[in-house]
């Protein structure tokens, strides 16, 4: 009697594959392991009135200071028009400024004011614990792989 041949595991995860299996395929984990952060960090959000776009964009704004519009979106991997209304409905609420960049007047800019570094601490101390315990039992050195395969399969897809 004969065993069944198996398609090589480096085969498991493509969906063009006979022998596909959704627990192999990268996208199935990410989109689960995504999908339970979100959750996760709405309802931490939730605690102080602020939602996902909003932490996205204070973040990229801590990090990298001074950002367009069009920069913000970039980073944030988020359509032009959506990161547009949300910068003026967080200018509303005082957590950001915006102005228009002094060499290139058809580029606007934001800035985050006092009211948006206090709620990135607040933010901070909400978010801690769901943190801590994502990466419980991973290593820097596994963290640090992890983010390196990340970014080499989101450079290896298309960007529209």
């Amino acid at each position: 009697m004969t065993k069944p041949i198996r398609s090589p595991r480096s085969q498991r995860y493509n969906p063009a594959s006979e022998d596909f299996h959704k627990e192999d395929f990268p996208f199935y984990w990410l989109a689960r392991v995504h999908g339970r952060y979100v959750l996760a960090m709405e309802k931490s959000l939730k605690k102080i009135n602020l939602d996902i776009p909003r932490w996205r964009i204070l973040f990229i704004l801590k990090e990298e200071g001074i950002s367009s519009i069009t920069e913000i979106a970039i980073h944030a991997v988020a359509k032009l028009p959506t990161v547009t209304k949300t910068v003026y409905r967080m200018k509303d609420d005082g957590l950001v400024d915006t102005r228009q960049k002094s060499d290139d007047g058809r580029v606007t800019e934001v800035i985050i004011t006092d009211a948006g570094r206090e709620a990135i601490s607040k933010i901070q101390l909400v978010t801690h614990d769901l943190f801590r315990e994502s990466f419980k039992g991973m290593s820097d050195a596994q963290i640090k792989r992890l983010n390196k395969l990340l970014e080499t399969l989101f450079h290896n897809l298309p960007e529209h």
